[in-house]
């Protein structure tokens, strides 16, 4: 599991197809990898890897064909920035949102307008997860815990800090990129623990749209 707080930005060094899968060489740059050994997992612009190997400037990990199909990864080149964040220990602060590494789908960036020393930046998501994005509510963007401010249909407004900007691949997001988003965890429980005994039935999740509308939590 995963906070969302950025630790550090990397840089893809080599992307290897092994068959239909990837295997992906990281430069971490300032992250410290002096307590991480193979097998543990650093979040990747969001997406949850597991380490392979380590190569003193970093680490190896293998991307698969789901991971690819799912996110924005199918894009990536050698020199490509990324977030990374090492897994959260029972001792870490928690300073960001419940984050699985797992990552729904990818959206697009519409617009950035400079606000002030802020960035306000609108995002695409896909229809299907518009439902799960709420405004004042959480969101995973290629691995960073954001602040919904704003909502009109599957678009949604972030407000990017300086910090953050600095701190994160955010300062380079223009119109057009691709990123990971990951929804709201307990939304997705929420969604399907509402469902009870239905929840084994084909027709599941327009029930439990339904069952959501009716109860009032899609307003």
């Amino acid at each position: 599991m995963f906070t969302g707080i950025i630790e550090a930005v990397g840089r893809i060094q080599a992307l290897t197809a092994k068959g239909k899968d990837v295997s992906v060489t990281v430069e971490s740059g300032k992250l410290d990898l002096s307590d991480v050994k193979l097998g543990d997992s650093i979040a990747t612009n969001g997406v949850c890897l597991t380490v392979v190997a380590l190569t003193g400037k970093g680490y190896v990990a293998d991307v698969s064909v789901e991971t690819l199909n799912r996110t924005a990864f199918r894009d990536y080149q050698p020199g490509q920035k990324v977030n990374l964040e090492k897994a959260m220990l029972p001792t870490t602060r928690f300073g960001g949102h419940i984050v699985s590494g797992h990552v729904d789908e990818t959206g697009e960036i519409i617009s950035r307008t400079l606000t002030g020393r802020a960035i306000e930046f609108w995002i695409k998501a896909p229809d299907h997860l518009a439902k799960y994005i709420a405004e004042k509510g959480s969101v995973t963007v290629d691995g960073i815990s954001l602040t919904v401010n704003a909502i009109r249909g599957a678009e949604f407004k972030l407000t990017i800090v300086p910090h953050t900007a600095s701190e994160t691949t955010m300062d380079d997001f223009q119109p057009g990129r691709k990123v990971n988003l990951e929804v709201d965890v307990i939304s997705r429980y929420l969604e399907r623990l509402m469902l009870g005994e239905k929840a084994a039935q084909p027709e599941a999740t327009d029930i439990s749209m339904s069952l959501l509308a009716r109860s009032g939590f899609l307003g």
